[in-house]
């Protein structure tokens, strides 16, 4: 089941006794579990039938004699454990495992359980499949955010052009919870149905359009000599606004991409985007820079990109400034 779905479920009434919410990426886990603690229900009713519970102050006592209660207010009461990773799951303990068995069916009792997978080899996992709604929040690869960024603006009635989310993710990664702050500040400054663009990025969120890796690689493609240099010092002169992990990061992922597109058998337009996991408008860009850098001068480039990550982490390279790595490295791809 997905977080759209529970959410779905939860508006429409269809409530279970238990939600395990667990795994590395929070996001979800804080959207339903917010969502809950907001929805269920109203103002009146939550100081008599609603408790918020931490991992790290409670214990399953008190969970469990918290949940055995009946609903003063209304129909039910709503038990929300945030941080439920730092319970002590040393064993899987009987008072929780014997509550699984026989739930109470006014009780909805949320777990959520962040920054890991919990053991599905527990008692406790098995019993709340049964019972109630388990949800695993995975991590999104780092190339399924840009497409995770326009269904997300889409949903709201955005739209976003494929250059600008391209941009926000090689910025912001993949942690959805920093993405969505920024993506509702976009929404607060884009009007409704108008498509947010690269300008609208560099407006309301500080990366620039022109002076980005999303350039810088595209300047790299074409092999644009003067556009790639002028990136760099740029970032050279705003080190802490472009750390240099976070360019090789992507430049790295950018190359790799460069590679697989060097072994397709298929290169029509449909199949790069595919199996590269790009959008289809950025697909004729990969043909440049494979006409650009064959093969052999590929697997050198993420050579160069792994000697350079090193380096930027001092091995072999003590004071060495950002700048001067970037410069010899981006020196090294071109010549």
């Amino acid at each position: 089941m997905n977080a759209n779905k529970i959410i779905a479920d939860i508006k429409s009434k269809k409530l279970l006794p238990v939600y395990l919410l667990h795994g590395e990426e929070p996001y979800y886990i804080d959207l339903i579990s917010d969502y809950m603690e907001d929805h269920v229900l109203d103002d009146a009713q939550k100081g008599f039938d609603q408790t918020v519970l931490y991992g790290k102050d409670t214990d399953f006592v008190t969970i469990v004699n918290a949940a055995k209660r009946y609903p003063m207010m209304s129909d039910y009461q709503v038990i929300i454990v945030k941080e439920a990773q730092n319970l002590k799951w040393k064993g899987d303990d009987d008072l929780l495992l014997n509550y699984l068995e026989n739930p109470m069916k006014s009780t909805l009792l949320v777990l959520a359980y962040k920054y890991s997978k919990f053991d599905k080899r527990k008692k406790a996992y098995k019993l709340t499949e049964k019972a109630g709604v388990v949800l695993e929040s995975t991590k999104l690869y780092d190339d399924k955010v840009a497409p995770w960024i326009a269904s997300f603006v889409m949903d709201r009635g955005w739209d976003i052009h494929p250059q600008a989310a391209a941009m926000m993710a090689e910025y912001l990664g993949n942690d959805l919870s920093k993405v969505v702050n920024e993506l509702e500040k976009l929404m607060l400054n884009v009007p409704k149905g108008q498509e947010i663009s690269a300008q609208d990025i560099e407006r309301n969120i500080g990366i620039s359009k022109d002076f980005n890796v999303f350039e810088l690689n595209t300047a790299l493609a074409k092999r644009d000599v003067v556009k790639a240099f002028q990136i760099v010092d740029y970032f050279a002169t705003n080190p802490r606004s472009n750390p240099i992990q976070v360019i090789l990061g992507a430049m790295g992922g950018y190359f790799i991409k460069i590679l697989k597109y060097h072994y397709l058998t298929d290169k029509s337009p449909q199949t790069v985007a595919r199996e590269l996991g790009v959008h289809p408008f950025f697909t004729r860009e990969y043909d440049t820079a494979a006409r650009s850098y064959n093969r052999r001068k590929t697997f050198d480039i993420i050579a160069y990109l792994r000697e350079y990550d090193l380096k930027s982490k001092g091995l072999n390279a003590v004071n060495i400034e950002q700048g001067d790595l970037l410069k010899e490295l981006v020196y090294k791809i071109l010549y």
